[in-house]
């Protein structure tokens, strides 16, 4: 069966501080838009959300706008841009580089069925 729907009318948006993520869920594909703004980084604005010290999701990543730095629990650290395809595994902490808002297509899931909510 094909499927198409809009990102400009998501299925959920999901809060927190500093950015936000709209979520279109699909059979096979969840894909989300995250907007995080100049200040934004994981420990402070999503793990009090998360529960946990550092993101445990994976992303399949494509930057739109913006930079972001990941900083992986082993110490390795990669800057993400514009036209930057990333793969990141789970264990890692992120930052919005500069003045821009940072704008993140997310494929596969990862992001859509687990970032940003409460653990129970």
């Amino acid at each position: 069966m094909m499927q198409v729907k809009t990102v400009e009318k998501p299925d959920e948006r999901r809060d927190f501080p500093r950015g936000h993520l709209e979520v279109v869920h699909l059979t096979g594909l969840d894909f989300a838009v995250a907007t995080f703004e100049p200040g934004w980084r994981w420990s402070e604005s999503v793990a009090p959300i998360a529960g946990t010290t550092s993101c445990q999701v994976h992303h399949n990543g494509y930057v739109v706008q913006g930079r972001m730095q990941i900083r992986m629990d082993d110490g390795a650290e990669s800057e993400v841009g514009p036209g930057d395809v990333f793969v990141c595994p789970p264990g890692h902490d992120a930052w919005v580089l500069g003045d821009e808002p940072t704008v993140v297509y997310d494929f596969a899931g990862g992001m859509a069925q687990e970032y940003a909510k409460a653990t129970d």
